[in-house]
Order: structure tokens, then sequence, then C-alpha cells
């Protein structure tokens, strides 16, 4: 295992609960809520609720798969910011089949999405160029 930098954070969790309603962009709302909120590092404890309508980027980092059905949100998981959100999705079609992929903008609120962040105190997420990956990736580090 190569562990560049391990960050342990301490101190009190603060956790921030709301519930969205029909109509609300899931990612546009988690945006949101951590640009009011000043979160600086946070993680999705818990999503519950259901979309009508989707937009989630596969493995190939490249496409962006469109869903036109209700479905419920099984999971979602992932690192947010008020600088950046990384987030996973999972959900379950009607016939019970599951999707997932990288939660994009796009995915609309059916009846409701129960939300639940908590921040991670005394640090601070950012990204940086990665040469390995050619991509922005996130760090973490203390907050100063």
């Amino acid at each position: 295992m190569n562990l560049h930098t391990v960050l342990t954070a301490s101190g009190q969790l603060v956790c921030h609960s709301l519930r969205l309603h029909r109509g609300a962009d899931l990612m546009l709302s988690i945006r949101e809520l951590c640009r009011q909120k000043h979160i600086a590092a946070g993680v999705v404890l818990s999503a519950v609720g259901c979309i009508s309508e989707g937009r989630i980027r596969d493995a190939s980092g490249v496409t962006i798969r469109e869903i036109r059905e209700h479905c419920e949100i099984v999971s979602l998981n992932g690192t947010v910011s008020r600088e950046r959100c990384h987030l996973h999705i999972a959900l379950s079609k009607e016939d019970l089949s599951t999707i997932g992929g990288h939660l994009c903008e796009g995915c609309i609120i059916n009846t409701t999405c129960e939300l639940v962040i908590a921040e991670i105190p005394g640090t601070v997420i950012e990204k940086e160029f990665d040469e390995e990956t050619g991509y922005d990736e996130l760090v973490f580090r203390s907050e100063q």
C-alpha cells in the first residue's frame, strides 16, 4: 500500500440534515449546502429517496448515461466541500436492477431525498493535478 498522506481528524462532528423536495437537482443541492454552510471537508452519511430522472457518468470517465425512469436511491457516498464534490450513486430501477456511477448534475428528485452530510473537523479538501491519473484529484489537508 502506497500512502502519500494520512490525515487523521479529531473533534466534534457536525451533521447537516435536510430534505430535498420534488424537482431539486441532487448534485446542485449538495454543492449549494456546502457553500452556504462553508463546509471545507465532509462526507455523505446517508441519502434516501428517489429520482424521476438522472445523469451518471460511467467508469470510462467520459460517457454520461441518461436515466429516464423513476429510481430509488439505494446508495450515495463520497466526499464534499465548498470547492468540489466527488460522489458515486447507486440507483434501483422498477425491475429492481441496479445501476450506478459518478453523480452528475441532472439527478432530479421525484418525491423526496433525506440527506445527511457530516463535516470532517480540522480538514480541508482541495484539488491538485495528478500526473499519474491525468485528473485533478482531491487532497486532504489539515485546516490551519
